[in-house]
């Protein structure tokens, strides 16, 4: 089950992504359907049924999207997390191979489209969560324990 958290920004991107589909992309959509629909048999019509599975995809998107903005808590910044791994939090990371690792601790639906960004259900995550700078995160993976060693610690204000 994923947590329902997400950063500020990523809730302004979702609810874009709402706005849009709703107000610009759908009534578009929509009027291609009715036109469509108004030139004859349907059965045969590729310009109805490409635009009318569109509909669906558009609708199914609105919804989820509607859902998952009533549920998502928004997490912002706090002078507090300074100094330690939270949600929201960039955070680069050194194995003993010297391979390193930036990435920021985001909610589910953020990480989507981005090679930057973790979930906050990860495992990498998890390990990292209240350590500090200097630090040694124990993670576990599928070929057994990996430790990964804090160098840097920020968050966007």
């Amino acid at each position: 089950m994923k947590t329902q958290l997400i950063t500020r920004q990523g809730y302004s991107k979702l609810k874009q992504e709402l706005d849009y589909l709703w107000r610009e992309e759908r009534p578009e959509v929509t009027k291609k359907v009715a036109c469509a629909a108004s030139l004859g048999d349907r059965s045969e019509n590729a310009d109805y049924q490409y635009n009318k599975k569109r509909l669906r995809e558009i609708d199914r998107r609105v919804r989820y999207l509607a859902q998952c903005l009533e549920q998502l808590k928004v997490i912002n910044y706090a002078p507090q997390q300074e100094g330690k791994v939270f949600f929201g939090a960039w955070v680069e990371v050194e194995n003993d191979n010297g391979d390193v690792k930036r990435f920021r601790i985001v909610g589910y639906d953020e990480i989507f489209g981005r090679k930057d960004y973790i979930s906050i259900d990860a495992p990498m995550a998890r390990a990292l969560l209240k350590k500090e700078v200097g630090d040694t995160a124990i993670v576990n993976t599928p070929q057994g324990e990996a430790w990964w060693h804090i160098n840097k610690i920020e968050y966007p204000k």
